[in-house]
């Protein structure tokens, strides 16, 4: 493939991701902004690997590594489930630090294009900030995959002085970029490279350690905004406009969806990076302290939720995490189903955190089936909770709180949640008394008209289908 034509596909790639962004904005366009994705991709590998830089020796290795990545993305893309998917984008992130990594090093060592004065310079100073940002985003994303999986603790990580220790380091990595900008040769530069590329690893440990549970949707989208600058970052190294303008495109909607999502949680997003907010221990909730929610918690039976339900005129769904692990989405569907053929006017409320990563609910609801159209966000539907008779949350904690709200000490202060509270009827779907992700007790619990459906969500909700269709 000539110059001028891989040029041109690599034009209509990125013309491709610009449709796919766009369709992806869109839950209804959402299928074929990811087709567009796809297509833009497959469209640049082939023009990259068939293009003009790649020598017919290095082909077959090439092709080799094509064949053993792909394999290992249709293994996952089969074996992973839904509610594993906040874990997979983390590690996928990951790997594309790891991959700026390598080709920063690559670069530095790579003779075969001499480079002098200003050129030389600035090549230096892409390489040393590309792997900079690998690094980061490698290590960041590797803790993100442990503490979304479960293999490593929610509570955040605050250690002493972490804010000087982060200052320190950043000193340190600009003093090491000077040197190694002035460094005169390969051997003496790879010194204060590696030393940088150790404390940027480390940085991204302690960063992403440092945030607590509530706050992972928000680091995965962070995440995702480093990797797209990573990229970025590998484009200039390789001089390759593409990566370039993709990496740009991925680092700036990641740090648009961030900015959202850290206002959807009254946030500010340096509080965020800085970290501390969030137990995530899961403990549950205490009796006795003054400071805790008081009151009775009513229990339910899913007898009595089917027939709550089906005396009902307007029911909104707010689905949470605990309908991920369920595995529930289907019986939910089933459900709204049933309800609407009853004439019962059924809506779903998504709150933008909900999950463990950006649009998370808004996923497993389509994958579902459900219709798009009764799938409403926060802003959309909250003012509608009064004239709702029941409000059934599906393992949602912490986007449910009137703490939020009503207690200006809680750690949630000011963050915009669901007020399911002022429906006629709550119904509140969990398998204990446990506090959220955030660690943080739930006064919607005690409340009056909220009953609680204790239990496994798919268990209950099969049992509540069961006494609608009875």
């Amino acid at each position: 493939m000539s110059a001028s034509l891989a040029t041109v596909a690599y034009i209509g790639a990125a013309i491709l991701f610009i449709l796919s962004l766009g369709g992806l904005s869109n839950p209804e366009t959402s299928r074929r902004g990811n087709l567009l994705g796809m297509v833009g991709m497959a469209l640049a590998v082939l023009a990259t690997v068939l293009g003009p830089r790649v020598s017919s020796a290095g082909l077959a290795w090439i092709i080799a590594a094509l064949v053993i990545g792909g394999g290992v993305g249709l293994y996952a893309a089969k074996v992973v489930k839904m509610t594993q998917m906040p874990e997979l984008v983390a590690l996928m992130h990951s790997l594309v630090g790891l991959a700026a990594c390598l080709v920063g090093f690559a670069s530095y060592v790579d003779t075969s294009m001499p480079l002098q004065g200003v050129e030389k310079t600035i090549h230096e100073v892409e390489i040393y900030v590309g792997i900079l940002i690998g690094a980061i985003t490698f290590s960041g994303s590797l803790i993100a995959f442990g503490k979304l999986s479960g293999k490593i603790g929610g509570k955040p990580l605050l250690l002493p002085a972490r804010h000087w220790l982060n200052l320190v380091g950043l000193l340190v990595v600009i003093w090491f970029g000077r040197a190694f900008v002035n460094a005169h040769d390969v051997q003496s530069g790879m010194a204060p490279l590696i030393i940088m590329t150790v404390i940027a690893l480390l940085f991204g440990v302690h960063m992403v350690m440092a945030i607590g549970g509530a706050d992972m949707p928000v680091v995965v989208s962070m995440l995702n905004s480093y990797s797209g600058w990573a990229a970025a970052a590998t484009g200039f190294m390789l001089s390759n406009d593409l990566l370039i303008v993709t990496g740009a495109l991925v680092g700036s909607s990641g740090a648009i969806l961030s900015y959202i999502m850290c206002n959807a949680m009254n946030r500010n997003f340096i509080s965020v990076i800085a970290g501390g907010f969030g137990s995530g221990g899961g403990a549950p909730a205490k009796k006795g302290d003054a400071a805790e929610p008081q009151g009775e918690v009513v229990p339910v039976s899913s007898q009595e939720t089917a027939e709550m339900l089906r005396e009902s005129k307007n029911v909104v769904i707010v689905p949470g995490y605990g309908m991920a692990v369920a595995q529930a989405q289907h019986t939910v569907f089933e459900i709204t189903q049933t309800l609407r053929e009853m004439g019962v006017n059924v809506r779903f409320a998504i709150h933008p955190v909900a999950g463990r990563m950006p649009g998370h609910m808004n996923v497993l609801l389509a994958e579902a089936k459900v219709p798009y159209d009764i799938v409403m966000e926060m802003d959309e539907i909250n003012e509608d909770f009064p004239d709702t008779d029941v409000a059934i949350v599906i393992g949602a904690n912490d986007i449910v709180n009137p703490s939020a709200l009503e207690d200006p000490s809680s750690p949630i202060a000011g963050m915009p949640v669901l007020e399911v509270w002022k429906a006629r009827h709550s119904i509140v779907m969990k398998r204990s008394m446990a506090s959220g992700y955030a660690g943080v007790d739930n006064p919607l619990f005690y409340k009056e008209n909220n009953r609680m459906l204790f239990g496994d969500a798919k268990k209950m909700l099969d049992e509540v289908l069961a006494a609608l269709r009875a």
